[in-house]
């Protein structure tokens, strides 16, 4: 009972055999004069490989249909997929607290730069800068009063300096009649009541240049407290002038405004709330121009340049064009790819921030040939490429690169300028065989 299956199965293997490794045999056996063949080689069996090749055995070629094709220069376009981004988006935030004391703007709204979007209630901050003020001008007015001082102070400094002078000149005179007198006296030519004379002269003279270098320290010290009045008068301005600042910066604090044009995101700070320092008052974006953000990989940064023309679609549906503005030079640590970014017109905000979007950037362009789908084949290493005719009809296969689809075939990279390559029976045939090729026009 179980002998059928078992010869099916038999059977079965043995054809898939065939079809597989015996295909160029069978494909010879199939052709016309394939029996004689056959017979040719059953009877004198071929000594080496090369003897048993399709392209010897001296049977009629296997038709096949040839399509002549040219390179063409096409435009090869990185895609990208992304985003939608706001060209710039900002938290308005409160640097000072007060009480609002403006009517709230709602979300979405449009608002313009410099439009105020919370103002707070300024309390006693006016009189607070008028304080620093007047601070400021009394401050300004001790300034000249203490300058006043240093002529004086100099004067004094010089006078002293004179009586050192002075006190120095009297005490080398007074050093020299007493060196006489004593000399004199040594010999008996003076009394001893003038030798004591010129010696309390000397020691007078003395005390007189200690008192003038006295008086001339404190002339020294009284000069540098007033330079030192002068720079405490000069760092009062300082500091009232840093204070009349912060006055006048509390001040402009109190309207907190739009720093550029664009759409409000939230509403803004309800009229009574209070708003302390780091408080939300509204969060504006700006979305035109868009900002596309992709992120291309590694082995296709290359092709990017800044300036390339980039169009995205949208999930939505929308489109938009625009340029390439930044390309980045550090991958991402975790993805290994580079941020790209392109900015699209967006003037009737028609874009949203956040939205899916396919981005095609354009690139350096390429020849390649526009070839059908099912030409396509695989070596016996399974490589994908094309099986081409050369000038003697003999079949070679053509590793090639698949560069993007179109909609009337695909467009490869790898073969010559101009090709003749199969496009119907390249399955039957192999790498040498001799074939007879019929040509047929793009299109046909």
């Amino acid at each position: 009972m179980r002998l059928f299956p078992i010869l099916a199965a038999i059977v079965a293997i043995a054809a898939i055999y065939m079809l597989v490794f015996e295909r160029d045999r069978l494909a010879t056996l199939l052709a016309p004069g394939g029996e004689a063949v056959t017979t040719a080689k059953a009877a004198a069996p071929a000594p080496d490989a090369a003897a048993a090749a399709p392209a010897d055995t001296g049977g009629a070629p296997v038709g096949v249909v040839v399509l002549r094709s040219t390179a063409r220069q096409i435009d090869r376009a990185v895609t990208l997929r992304g985003r939608t981004e706001a060209d710039r988006q900002v938290e308005l935030r409160a640097e000072t607290s007060g009480q609002v004391v403006s009517d709230p703007l709602r979300k979405g709204a449009l608002v313009e730069a410099g439009q105020t979007l919370c103002a707070i209630d300024p309390g006693t901050r006016a009189s607070d800068l008028a304080t620093a003020r007047a601070r400021l001008a009394e401050a300004r007015a001790r300034v000249p009063e203490a300058e006043a001082r240093k002529p004086e102070a100099e004067a004094r400094v010089d006078e002293a300096r004179a009586r050192v002078t002075e006190a120095q000149s009297r005490l080398e005179e007074a050093e020299i009649n007493y060196t006489a007198a004593s000399k004199l006296g040594e010999q008996g030519f003076a009394a001893e009541t003038r030798v004591a004379a010129t010696r309390a002269a000397m020691r007078g003279a003395e005390a007189a240049v200690v008192s003038a270098r006295a008086g001339l320290k404190a002339a020294q010290s009284g000069l540098k407290g007033v330079a030192a009045g002068i720079e405490a008068a000069r760092a009062g301005v300082e500091s009232a002038r840093a204070a009349v600042a912060a006055a006048e910066r509390e001040i402009a604090q109190l309207s907190i405004t739009a720093p550029f044009g664009g759409l409000l995101e939230s509403d803004t700070a309800e009229l009574g709330s209070l708003l302390q320092p780091g408080d939300l008052c509204a969060t504006v974006i700006r979305l035109d121009p868009m900002v596309l953000v992709g992120f291309v990989a590694e082995t296709e940064v290359g092709r990017v340049r800044v300036g390339a023309a980039a169009t995205a679609r949208l999930a939505s549906g929308e489109t938009a064009t625009g340029e390439v503005v930044f390309v980045s030079r550090a991958a991402d640590p975790a993805t290994r790819t580079f941020r790209v970014e392109a900015r699209a017109a967006n003037p009737d905000l028609v874009l949203r921030d956040g939205q899916t979007a396919e981005i095609s950037i354009e690139a350096d362009g390429t020849l390649a040939h526009l070839l059908p789908q099912s030409a396509l084949t695989l070596s016996d290493e399974g490589t994908l490429g094309l099986r081409t005719v050369d000038a003697e009809n003999r079949v070679h296969f053509a590793p090639v690169t698949l560069v993007r689809d179109a909609p009337d075939g695909v467009w490869v990279t790898g073969l010559p300028d101009v090709a003749d390559v199969i496009v119907i029976g390249q399955e039957y045939v192999s790498e040498g065989v001799q074939v007879a090729p019929s040509y047929r026009e793009i299109g046909q």
